[in-house]
């Protein structure tokens, strides 16, 4: 496991976690479709707190996406490193998550995050930062809408319907197994939405969530378990 130390100059206040939003949002890259679904590597990140003891647990599981079957994982473990704030949560994870990815014997290829990309309210979720900082194409799949609005899709499986705000769509809700609740999906950077719903579908052959979630959730919670035994 990786011991991961609060990068200098990381933001310390809400007025600078925002700046550092607004200067990276622009970077985002949404013309690209992103890797075919099924082929290469997909990854999932999650992370695992206990705040009691100030620690922070970020997992990385690649998966063989057309097999679904597990080619590597790697943990880190550090200090939280920002306060709670709904819509920056990204600047409490970002520097695990980075130490795990960077600890990983081979390329993560597609990042799947437990959480958001264009679908947070400041269009900057942790899918989108995480894919600015590291190039990789990322999506994130949420189990929850945040704050946006939709109509409830089809009961069968990848039925979807549109995550709205201000008129526009910034992911969807996707219909994963029949009459299950839906899982919300959005770009974070070099991804279609059509190609995010696309693997999130190819990613849940059996459940509601991604392999790559349920594989890198069930990781940070035992590494979270032995870093503070």
């Amino acid at each position: 496991m990786t011991t991961v130390r609060i990068p200098a100059g990381w933001p310390a206040t809400e007025e600078q976690a925002r700046a550092v939003q607004d200067e990276l949002r622009g970077r985002v890259v949404l013309g690209d479709a992103g890797p075919p679904p099924g082929t290469g590597r997909v990854t999932g990140v999650d992370v695992a707190y206990d705040d009691a003891r100030d620690v922070v647990v970020a997992a990385a599981v690649v998966l063989d996406a057309a097999t679904l079957d597990v080619v590597a994982e790697a943990t880190a473990v550090g200090q939280v490193s920002f306060p709670y704030v709904p819509g920056l949560l990204a600047f409490r994870e970002i520097p695990t998550v980075l130490a795990a990815l960077d600890a990983l014997p081979c390329a993560p290829g597609l990042v799947v995050c437990d959480g958001y990309g264009l679908a947070h309210p400041r269009r900057f979720g942790l899918a989108s930062h995480l894919g600015v900082l590291t190039g990789l194409p990322t999506i994130g799949v949420a189990k929850n809408p945040f704050t946006f609005g939709y109509e409830e899709p089809g009961a069968r499986r990848g039925s979807a319907s549109p995550l709205v705000a201000g008129g526009d769509e910034v992911g969807r809700a996707l219909r994963t197994q029949d009459g299950v609740k839906p899982v919300f999906v959005s770009v974070g950077h070099r991804v279609s939405l059509d190609n995010a719903c696309a693997h999130t579908l190819a990613l849940t052959p059996k459940y509601r969530l991604p392999e790559s979630t349920r594989r890198a959730d069930s990781l940070c919670r035992r590494a979270l378990q032995e870093a503070t035994a």
